[in-house]
């Protein structure tokens, strides 16, 4: 059975072409962002005067954004927050979330580590 996909072609300009199919955006999506192909940029950042850990150069859906943002702050034991493909984490844990996001199959482009 078709699924019936008629909300998610809202606000979409038909075509009179018989031969035009339609492509959703799913469809154009050929690679997939898997962590064995991401390197991941981890570097020190301040803000308001405190240290925090930026996690930077992260390609994926925001759920899978939200969900290694997470998973780091509970390892952390810690707050941050996510957006626009970036996790800030409150805290210098550079040394912690590089071992965490390599064991999980990432590769890691560290920045100013000592």
């Amino acid at each position: 059975m078709k699924k019936n996909d008629w909300k998610d072609r809202l606000n979409v300009v038909y075509s009179t072409n018989p031969d035009y199919k339609y492509e959703s955006e799913e469809a154009n999506k050929s690679e997939i962002a898997t962590p064995t192909t991401q390197t991941l940029r981890i570097e020190l950042d301040k803000r308001n005067g405190k240290p925090a850990t930026l996690i930077t150069d992260f390609r994926g859906s925001d759920n899978e954004l939200k969900e290694l943002s997470k998973i780091l702050k509970n390892k952390c034991a810690t707050g941050g927050s996510q957006r626009d493909g970036e996790i800030l984490i409150q805290g210098d844990f550079r040394v912690k979330i590089a071992e965490i996001l390599q064991n999980m199959g990432y590769k890691i482009k560290k920045i100013n580590f000592k």
